[in-house]
């Protein structure tokens, strides 16, 4: 018979089980974030154009989220402590390429590697506590392993700024290498292992899993939602911001390190606020979906009043960062609509959706960025220009999500609907 999750597991298995995959998440944070700092670095050293610059950062991504499907099913199959730490090492391979590298091509190969060796660092996380610990605990836990991201969000702003001139952005790969493989240990050597929640189906019963998934009218209806803000909120904020803030906004570097800082706190605290109030929100009648679309509406108008110039810049930036974090609220609202066996593999569609997003954002970004410049339009225009487009796509994404949601709504009320069984 399996085991029950303990309820109250000692301290030393809450370290044990909490902080190896923390520590993995705020790593994960840090180097999706990283290049927004050292954009000004390695567009000068190797004369990279803004497109080049978007591909070359978005390479992370288009791995990261390419392996979401498959990552799923290693999860649940062989469980996270073995998965993690051995994609760990594949981002340290990544980190040394990247600070070897000397030509574009040898950094994006790097750039890939870092985004295929932490593409488990939540996912494995949320498998991990799900195995731990009972249901009623998973909202606080997804928070705080959210908070850990956001450290190392923060890290990837003034911190990496003032260690550029002591390292360099080569050295700083260096050691971020070390830090990746002393990680993997960590999570190998101490994280306990437990068999709850491994599958015992075939493989071929795992993939029909994902079929099922992505034939539903639900995920469909979350998807474009997450493609657009969650996507396009890494896209900006590890890459384009610092952009902005230099072209458009007259910033020095010290002041665009000090914005995206401020950024950082702000999701942080998103964060936290989410981990704090979310489940008394919930218990009290408020649905995730319609926190989660509320909130994103705001980060839009946000975001429309940064692009047209409305108002004082440092607080709409901030409450974009706090409002986009809730987007993450999304993994729990459409979990709900399937079976729990499915959770691993849904929230991992539903990443794929986002780094989808990121990848096709950040690299569509700089496209758009160069076309503009080309045609004898200013840096400034150019830049708002493109973050214009982006708004538009979200705006269609959020009306898709409402219309599709009341439509589902109506559909279960109707005495014709029988849900069926995942």
């Amino acid at each position: 018979m399996a085991d029950t999750p303990p309820t109250r597991p000692r301290p030393a298995n809450w370290l044990r089980v909490f902080l190896p995959f923390a520590f993995g998440y705020y790593l994960s944070y840090l180097l999706r974030n990283a290049n927004a700092v050292l954009a000004p670095e390695l567009t000068r050293e190797l004369s990279l154009s803004a497109a080049d610059l978007g591909l070359l950062t978005s390479t992370y991504f288009f791995a990261f989220g390419a392996f979401q499907i498959p990552l799923g099913i290693l999860l649940d199959r062989y469980g996270p402590r073995r998965v993690e730490a051995t994609l760990l090492l594949f981002a340290a391979g990544g980190t040394l390429v990247f600070a070897w590298g000397h030509n574009i091509g040898e950094l994006a190969v790097g750039r890939g590697l870092i985004g295929l060796g932490v593409s488990a660092c939540l996912m494995a996380g949320l498998k991990n506590f799900s195995q731990w610990y009972p249901a009623e605990r998973q909202s606080s836990l997804t928070g705080a392993i959210m908070a850990a991201g956001g450290l190392g969000m923060i890290t990837a702003s003034i911190p990496m700024e003032m260690l550029l001139p002591v390292l360099g952005w080569r050295g700083v790969f260096v050691l971020l290498t070390a830090i990746l493989v002393a990680a993997a240990a960590f999570l190998f050597v101490a994280v306990p292992d437990r068999q709850d929640g491994i599958a015992k189906s075939t493989m071929k019963e795992q993939w029909q899993g994902v079929a099922h998934i992505f034939k539903s009218r639900d995920f469909w209806r979350f998807a474009p939602l997450m493609t657009l803000f969650s996507g396009g909120f890494m896209a900006v904020q590890g890459l384009w911001a610092v952009p902005w803030f230099l072209n458009v906004d007259g910033l020095t570097r010290d002041g665009a390190a000090q914005h995206l800082f401020a950024m950082a706190v702000a999701s942080l605290t998103s964060f936290f606020a989410m981990a704090a109030f979310s489940t008394k929100l919930i218990r009290r009648g408020v649905k995730p979906a319609a926190l989660m679309g509320g909130l994103l509406a705001v980060a839009w108008v946000c975001l429309v009043m940064i692009t047209t110039r409305i108002g004082p810049q440092l607080p709409l930036w901030a409450m974009t960062s706090f409002c986009a974090s809730t987007v993450t609220l999304g993994y729990a609202a459409l979990g709900g609509h399937f079976a729990p066996a499915l959770y691993g593999r849904v929230s991992t569609a539903l990443n794929l959706a986002a780094f989808v997003g990121a990848f096709s954002l950040q690299w569509g970004l700089g496209v758009l960025i160069d076309l503009f410049v080309a045609a004898d339009w200013s840096k400034a225009s150019a830049f708002r220009a493109a973050f214009a487009v982006m708004a538009t796509l979200q705006l269609l994404s959020w009306v898709w999500f409402v219309v599709a949601g009341r439509r589902q709504a109506a559909l279960r009320t109707s005495p014709a609907h029988v849900r069926p069984t995942p």
